[in-house]
């Protein structure tokens, strides 16, 4: 059926010859210099017509997607912090400077009661999301939990567990 119709069409070399398409002088094209600031231009218009990527707020917010964000949000506030007291531990000890974990925790148990609890708060919830999430992640690495569901009964049970347990780390231990 296809090789039919081939057959009924005129070659293309007939029509570009007749119509003057080779010879057109719309292909023709000329080389100018520009300055730096042409490019910049007409580079600039040229963004301004791209079209623009739609935001997130465009998005129906869903446990999953949020729940991904906190867990790499808390893992790298948490490396942070480490790496920022190792850190420390490393320049003190090289510049001389008397700061120890015997230091450390003098100035902590020298804070007001409630600035103790908010410490505690800010560092444990994090901590025990994101331990959560991980075990979370190697129950989906053996293949479990996989379906809709299971995805989020798994996020509810690590929510439910952040609560309970940072709640306890923060404020009873």
């Amino acid at each position: 059926m296809i090789s039919r119709l081939g057959l009924l069409r005129k070659p293309i070399s007939q029509n570009l010859y007749k119509s003057n398409v080779l010879l057109s002088s719309r292909f023709i094209s000329s080389i100018h210099q520009t300055t730096h600031d042409e490019e910049q231009n007409i580079l600039l218009n040229q963004r301004k017509n791209r079209p623009e990527s739609p935001h997130l707020t465009i998005y129906q917010p869903q446990l999953t997607w949020i729940m991904s964000s906190f867990h790499r949000i808390t893992g790298v506030a948490m490396a942070g912090g480490f790496y920022a007291l190792t850190c420390t531990f490393a320049a003190t000890s090289l510049l001389n400077i008397p700061f120890d974990s015997t230091s450390l925790i003098g100035a902590f148990t020298a804070l007001p009661i409630a600035l103790q609890y908010t410490v505690k708060a800010i560092c444990a919830y994090p901590f025990v999301y994101h331990f959560g999430n991980g075990i979370r992640h190697l129950i989906w690495d053996m293949g479990k939990e996989l379906t809709i569901s299971g995805v989020y009964r798994t996020g509810y049970a690590v929510l439910g567990l952040t609560a309970i347990v940072g709640s306890y780390l923060a404020f009873f231990y």
